[in-house]
């Protein structure tokens, strides 16, 4: 791990940028959650739903919906026949993307676009406030994961799901209108998920630091046998063409971390089978969070820190880090996301 930083960091992904009505969250307690305009709002509250409603028969195929518009502007959704109803969560690919495949818990970033499917009026979307939102899959309601899981970014979705699958644990969401039951519908524009690897160019690294060598999946740092900088340097070794990370950024990591002296290997992740690892440049050595910042999504970057950003004149014990010691690490961004909603 990071240090003690990046692993206390591990053990809770930062608080999605979420929009304030219907989100697909899986709490089953009502709590606050950031909106776009920086203001908060309760999660769904228990709805019952109506007990005169008619039952609905439920279809097994998604041909009563027309979606209309393109990739990464608001659709038009339109129900051929309402109330309408889906027997479990079913997926059709408007638009295929090209790009990362999204993992079972996510990240992804997206656009999206909600339709009740008892009502065929829209209860929430992304599009009209112009942000993207980011989710993990594993913190929203089982029909998103069951929906996007394996899909490619670039990519829009058409996704429906009943209401097991939606909102029914919750007791419906009087705040969006969405009562036990109901079905829900989303065309979702799949912006960008977790990279595998580095993606980008290759560029040039000053003669006097670390080289470091061309694996993608296994890079390998050989350190010069000169006295180390004194200032903190960071190079990009892969220009990637992704997002620039933010200072606040929770970033999606695979590292590797030598001493400078000697080339021992003191910290790393590469081929672990937890996979890449999440925290916020905040939360993590000076050096390392500074390193990062204004990188972009796809590079991979040599960062050289020294001692007063590192861990000075104690060491770390635990990673077997003399005092005083210059650490050299390789960083492959693979994802970013805002820890904080946007204002």
């Amino acid at each position: 791990m990071l240090a003690v930083t990046l692993t206390a960091a591990c053990q809770s992904t930062p608080d999605e940028a979420a929009p304030p009505n219907g989100t697909p969250r899986v709490s089953a307690a009502p709590t606050a959650t950031p909106s776009s305009s920086g203001s908060t709002s309760a999660s769904p509250s228990p709805s019952a739903s109506s007990s005169s409603a008619k039952p609905v028969t439920k279809s097994d195929n998604l041909d009563n919906i027309t979606v209309s518009g393109s990739p990464m502007k608001e659709p038009k959704v339109e129900l051929k026949k309402k109330p309408w109803a889906i027997d479990k969560t079913r997926v059709k690919v408007l638009s295929p993307g090209t790009g990362a495949t999204v993992p079972p818990a996510g990240p992804v970033e997206m656009h999206y676009y909600g339709v009740n499917g008892r009502t065929g009026k829209k209860f929430d979307d992304s599009f009209s406030r112009g942000q993207t939102a980011t989710f993990a899959l594993d913190r929203v309601v089982p029909g998103f994961q069951k929906g996007l899981a394996g899909q490619k970014a670039g990519s829009r979705v058409l996704v429906a799901m009943p209401g097991e699958d939606g909102y029914d644990k919750q007791g419906g969401s009087q705040q969006a209108g969405i009562e036990v039951g109901d079905s829900l519908i989303f065309v979702i524009d799949i912006v960008a998920t977790t990279l595998e690897q580095p993606e980008g160019d290759k560029q040039k690294v000053a003669a006097d630091l670390p080289t470091v060598s061309d694996d993608l999946k296994n890079p390998k740092i050989t350190v010069p046998t000169t006295d180390p900088p004194t200032e903190l340097k960071s190079a990009t070794v892969i220009k990637g063409k992704g997002a620039k990370v933010a200072a606040t950024d929770a970033v999606t990591v695979n590292y590797r971390g030598v001493l400078w002296s000697g080339g021992t290997v003191i910290d790393e992740n590469y081929g672990s089978k937890t996979g890449p690892e999440t925290a916020a440049p905040t939360e993590l050595i000076a050096g390392f969070g500074e390193g990062l910042a204004d990188q972009t999504v796809g590079s991979r970057v040599l960062i050289v820190i020294p001692p007063d950003k590192a861990y000075g004149p104690d060491g770390n014990e635990a990673m077997k880090i003399p005092a005083d010691a210059t650490l050299v690490y390789v960083v492959d961004i693979l994802f970013t996301q805002p820890t904080q909603a946007p204002q």
